[in-house]
C-alpha cells in the first residue's frame, strides 16, 4: 500500500503526544502531516499498545467514547435531547448554554439512546435522533475538543465551538432533524508522501462538521462494526495495527509463503459514492442520515480559494472517513472469507497469504477483477505484487525467513524517524538541552510503543548512539567560540592539553560530536540524568509490561 497512519505524512511526523501515523489511514509506524481527528489507532485487546494517546495517525479513535463513556455535563455546557424513557423528542430546543450547575453523571443505560436498539426497526428510522440526543453529542464534543485539529474554511478552533454551539445549536439541531443542514466544503491541504514520491491530498472539515461526523462515527460503529470480518483491523475497537502483524506472522509461520500485496490505487480519491452508500444502506434506513452521509461525500474542496466539487473520494481527514472505508471493503473481507483465504487488511492495506507462487499470481488477477467488477477501484499494478513476504513491508514492519518468522522495522520506518529528529533538532539548536530532550521523549516513546514487536536490538542501538551524537552537536553548535568549547570541555573533566585540541581542531560540529572528546565529556550517564530515554531499554520495558 502506498506508506500510511502515519494513520502522519506517514513528511514524517509525531504529535505532541508522540502518536505516530503512516499512509493513507493514519496509524502508528506511518508518519502523518497534520494532528488531525483521523489519526488515533485503537489500543490493542487487553492493552493499550504502550503508547500515550498517541504512538506514528488522521482520524477520530475508531473505539471512539460515544455509548461507551460516561456523557458530563459541564458547567457552562449542556445539552437537553430526548426523553430517556420513551425517546420522544424533548420539546425543549437542545442548547449549548452557559451558567447551569453540572448534573450528575449519566451512564448508557439512561442514555436516550439505550432505548433504541440500532437492529431494532424503531431505531432505524430514528437513527437521527439516536446522533442527536444528548449524551452522544456531549461525547463527541469532548473528543473533538481534547483531539483538537487544524481549522477548515471558516478558520473556527475548537476553543471557539463552544460559543457558536451557545448560540446556534437549536438552528443547526433543526436542520439536521428536518434533512436540510448542508455540510462546508473541505479544507485542502497537501502533504509529501512517504519516500518524496508526490503529494497527498488532505480535507480538513470545519470544527462544527467534526462534531457532526465524530456524533455520527459513535452511532454508526456499533451498527456496522460486528459484521466485519475477523481479519479486518483497522480503525475498529479493541483491534489495532499490531494484531495485524501478528496474524500476518502466523499465516506465514503456518507454511503461507508467499503474499499476495495488494495496492490499491489512490484508494481515498476513488470511492465511488453510489457504491459506498447502497452498503451503508443496506443497514441503515433512516433516509436523512443517508442523506447527510452523501452530502459529506459530496462536500467540495477548497483549495486556494476555489471550490471544486466532488463526485469520487472521501476525504482524508474527518472522524467517518475510515468507517465509511471500511464499509466498502467489507466486500473484499467477504470475498476474500467465501474462498477460505488467509489474509490481513488494515484499512486499504490488505495481505493475502498463499502457499505457492503460482496460487498467488491467480489471486491476484481474480482479486484485480473483483475490485474492478464490484466496488470500482483499481489494483495499482507497479505497487502490487506476489512476492515472498520478507521482500515486502507491511504497516510498517517486515519479516525475516525463519520458520518461525522474526519481525523487523522497516527500512523506511527507520530512515523517517531520522528524517523526523532531524527536524526537531535543527528546530531546537537555541534552546536549552534539558528542554529539547522532554520534547523529544515523546517522540522516542510514540515510536518504539509501536514498533515493540521487533526482534532486531541492533537498529534501536544504533539510532540511541544517534541520537546522543545529535544532542553533543547541538551542544558544540550553542559553545560557538574555541575558547567556550575549552571552558566546557575542562568543566566536564577533560585534561587541559585534551580539552585545547578538541575545541581548536578545526573541524565541524558532526565530526566533533562523534569524538572521543565529547564522547567522553558526556557519556551516557549525563543525558540520563536529563531525562534521555533509551529505545532498547524502553522496549524491555514494554515488553516485561506486557
Amino acid at each position: 500500500m502506498d506508506p500510511k497512519p502515519d494513520i502522519t505524512p506517514e513528511g514524517a511526523a509525531v504529535d505532541a503526544t508522540g502518536t505516530w501515523h503512516e499512509g493513507h489511514a493514519s496509524y502508528p509506524g506511518r508518519p502523518a502531516g497534520l494532528p488531525l481527528e483521523t489519526g488515533v489507532l485503537p489500543p490493542p485487546r487487553g492493552a493499550g499498545m504502550g503508547r500515550q494517546e498517541s504512538a506514528e495517525a488522521v482520524v477520530a479513535g475508531p473505539n471512539g467514547e460515544g455509548l461507551n463513556m460516561k456523557c458530563r455535563t459541564e458547567n457552562g455546557l449542556s445539552m437537553v435531547g430526548q426523553d430517556a424513557e420513551n425517546g420522544a423528542e424533548n420539546p425543549r430546543a437542545e442548547t449549548w448554554s452557559s451558567g447551569r450547575k453540572p448534573r450528575a453523571q449519566a451512564s448508557v443505560a439512561s442514555s436516550p439512546t439505550a432505548g433504541l436498539s440500532p437492529s431494532r426497526p424503531e431505531a432505524d428510522e430514528r437513527l437521527m435522533e439516536m446522533i442527536l440526543s444528548r449524551e452522544n453529542m456531549m461525547a463527541a464534543y469532548h473528543r473533538v475538543v481534547r483531539k483538537k485539529g487544524a481549522p477548515g474554511i471558516d478558520e473556527m478552533t475548537v476553543e471557539q465551538l463552544k460559543p457558536h454551539l451557545t448560540e446556534q445549536w437549536p438552528r443547526i439541531r433543526e436542520e439536521l432533524l428536518a434533512g436540510r443542514y448542508r455540510p462546508a466544503p473541505v479544507r485542502g491541504v497537501e502533504i509529501p508522501k512517504p519516500g518524496g514520491k508526490g503529494m497527498r491530498q488532505l480535507g480538513i472539515p470545519t470544527v462544527l462538521d467534526r462534531l457532526i461526523q465524530q456524533a455520527m462515527h459513535q452511532v454508526l460503529m456499533p451498527i456496522f462494526d460486528p459484521d466485519f470480518s475477523d481479519s479486518s483491523y483497522g480503525f475498529r475497537p479493541g483491534r489495532s495495527a499490531h494484531d495485524a502483524v501478528r496474524a500476518a506472522r502466523s499465516h506465514v509461520a503456518g507454511g503461507r509463503r508467499f503474499v499476495v500485496d495488494l495496492d490499491l490505487e489512490k484508494f481515498f480519491d476513488r470511492v465511488n459514492h453510489d457504491v459506498l452508500m447502497a452498503r451503508v444502506a443496506r443497514k441503515v434506513k433512516d433516509k436523512r442520515v443517508l442523506r447527510l452521509i452523501r452530502r459529506y461525500l459530496q462536500a467540495g474542496l477548497m483549495t486556494g480559494g476555489v471550490e471544486t466539487a466532488r463526485s469520487e473520494g472521501t476525504p482524508q481527514g474527518g472522524p467517518l472517513s475510515p468507517l465509511l472505508s471500511n464499509i466498502l471493503l467489507d466486500d473484499l473481507d467477504k470475498e476474500l472469507e467465501r474462498r477460505g483465504h488467509a489474509f490481513c487488511r488494515y484499512a486499504d492495506d490488505c495481505n493475502v497469504y498463499v502457499r505457492s507462487q503460482r496460487a498467488g499470481e491467480r489471486i491476484m488477477a481474480s482479486l484485480t477483477r473483483f475490485l474492478a467488477e464490484r466496488l470500482k477501484l483499481k489494483v495499482n499494478g507497479d505497487k502490487s505484487a506476489v512476492d515472498r513476504p520478507w521482500n515486502r513491508t507491511f504497516l510498517g514492519y517486515t519479516m525475516s525467513a525463519h520458520k518461525v518468522p522474526r519481525l523487523w522495522i522497516e527500512h523506511k520506518s527507520v530512515a523517517r524517524l531520522r528524517d523526523k529528529l532531524r527536524a526537531f533538532f535543527r528546530a531546537g539548536r537555541g534552546r536549552a538541552l534539558a528542554a529539547t530532550i522532554k520534547d523529544l521523549t515523546p517522540i522516542l516513546r510514540g515510536w518504539i510503543a509501536y514498533f515493540r514487536l521487533t526482534d532486531g536490538k541492533g537498529v534501536l542501538e544504533e539510532l540511541d548512539r544517534w541520537v546522543r551524537r545529535r544532542l553533543r552537536c547541538i551542544l558544540w553548535r550553542q559553545w560557538k567560540r574555541p575558547c567556550t568549547r575549552f571552558m566546557r570541555l575542562m568543566q566536564r573533566g577533560l585534561t587541559e592539553q585534551r580539552a585545547r585540541d578538541g575545541a581548536s581542531n578545526g573541524r565541524g560540529p558532526w565530526w566533533n560530536a562523534g569524538a572521543s572528546h565529547m564522547s567522553d565529556a558526556f557519556r551516557n550517564a549525563f543525558f540520563n540524568k536529563l531525562g534521555l530515554i533509551s529505545l532498547q531499554n524502553e522496549l524491555r520495558r514494554l515488553n516485561h509490561a506486557s
